[in-house]
């Protein structure tokens, strides 16, 4: 019972990290129907900065974290502008191609920079735990995962309490009755891609913790992402959330119970369920031309 118990604890402070890293993935997507999968790239590109900082001034990794949301929130809006913006209606498959190169670019630029060896971030507490009765967490999980909400739950009053969030609420919903109503949706998007490259830079803070990364990491982590939305239905913050928790106990009792090397097929599992049993995921809407061909 107290390893199931633990395992449990820390699958669910994992999956609040997979929650801030999905939720701008599906915001994305949510607002601009574009499928980001560069995400991963920009989460690894996050670890790496943390680890430079961490290892040439001694910065906290967490606390890298007010540095970098600012510094990838600029740099979202600068490559949205660049890159994503002349694409921004044209089929989702466009965007696909697109932020895929845009992967295999960054990945080649943190390769060129950091080379290609693992990294890892080991602040003092990493090889400290928390002991509650039979329970030992470790510090860097319960740390990184109660930050992480910290972020989301910033993340969802931004979305929930302020005019911003409204917008990009509405052109999420209605992108035609958004500008009937006087709200810019070509900038929304650009103010939405750079918030979720943001929750990608705080999440890949929290992430150079907990595991090891190098340039070609990102790979794994955009199949974990889209497994999360996929789970929680496309488009939706609150799915990517539940999916996120899912996937995160599941892997934690994946290794705790059967073997770590089985973990990382865990997402495509999810996937693969989800899709023959509930294509529009948890809190996924069915959309019209889905009912028409079922």
């Amino acid at each position: 019972m107290t390893e199931f118990l633990q395992a449990l604890i820390l699958g669910l402070l994992i999956g609040g990290v997979y929650a801030l890293l999905a939720s701008g993935l599906t915001l994305i997507f949510g607002v601009m129907n574009v499928i980001n999968i560069a995400h991963g790239a920009f989460l690894i590109l996050a670890a790496f900065v943390t680890w430079s900082l961490w290892r040439e001034i001694g910065m906290d990794p967490l606390l890298a974290i007010v540095v970098l949301t600012p510094l990838m929130f600029g740099f979202g809006w600068l490559l949205y502008n660049a890159t994503i913006r002349p694409i921004r209606r044209a089929p989702p498959a466009a965007s696909v191609l697109l932020t895929f190169g845009l992967a295999l670019f960054l990945e080649g630029i943190m390769g060129v920079i950091w080379g290609n060896t693992s990294h890892s971030v080991r602040p003092e507490y990493f090889t400290e735990s928390f002991q509650i009765g039979e329970l030992f967490l470790p510090k860097a999980q319960v740390y990184g995962g109660l930050v992480a909400i910290v972020v989301l739950a910033s993340l969802y009053l931004v979305l929930t309490r302020s005019w911003l969030g409204r917008a990009i609420r509405a052109s999420a919903v209605n992108p035609q009755g958004a500008e009937l109503v006087g709200v810019n949706v070509a900038s929304v998007a650009a103010l939405t891609f750079a918030i979720g490259v943001a929750s990608a830079g705080a999440g890949g803070a929290i992430a150079s913790v907990l595991y090891p990364f190098l340039p070609g990491s990102h790979y794994q982590w955009i199949a974990r992402l889209l497994g999360i939305i996929v789970l929680g239905g496309m488009g939706s913050l609150p799915g990517a959330v539940i999916g996120a928790l899912c996937l995160g106990v599941a892997e934690l009792m994946t290794v705790t119970y059967i073997g770590p090397e089985w973990a990382t097929g865990v997402p495509y599992v999810f996937v693969f369920i989800v899709l023959l049993l509930r294509p529009q995921g948890i809190l996924g809407t069915r959309l019209r031309q889905d009912v028409a061909t079922a």
